[in-house]
């Protein structure tokens, strides 16, 4: 499991930002990642289109999103990792101050 810790310029509501473009993409039948699951307050889950796994992001205090990634397989975590910072990257680069990666310890 990889964790995302997403902090924002100024006081950008990103959450809000994500789940508005998401919704948009979605609208045109386009984008590879979309929402899954019921509606919760503060809370997503996306999945990719073609990769098994999922990313779930909340959002915390100072409007820091914390996501973290999990792929059925963790040979394909790399390509959702891949896949949501190129999104984060492609839409929200002037909105995003810094994103922090953590792994998990391996499981055995």
């Amino acid at each position: 499991m990889v964790r995302l810790t997403i902090c924002p310029r100024s006081d950008e509501n990103l959450y809000d930002l994500l789940v508005r473009k998401e919704l948009a993409l979605r609208k045109k039948k386009q984008g590879t990642l979309h929402r899954h699951g019921p509606k919760k307050k503060d809370e997503e889950k996306w999945g990719h289109a073609s990769k098994h796994g999922w990313i779930r992001f909340q959002r915390c205090l100072g409007q820091v999103l914390i996501a973290t990634i999990q792929a059925r397989d963790n040979a394909e975590e790399w390509q959702l990792l891949n896949s949501f910072i190129g999104f984060l990257d492609r839409h929200f680069r002037v909105s995003i101050s810094s994103i922090l990666i953590s792994y998990d310890a391996p499981q055995d």
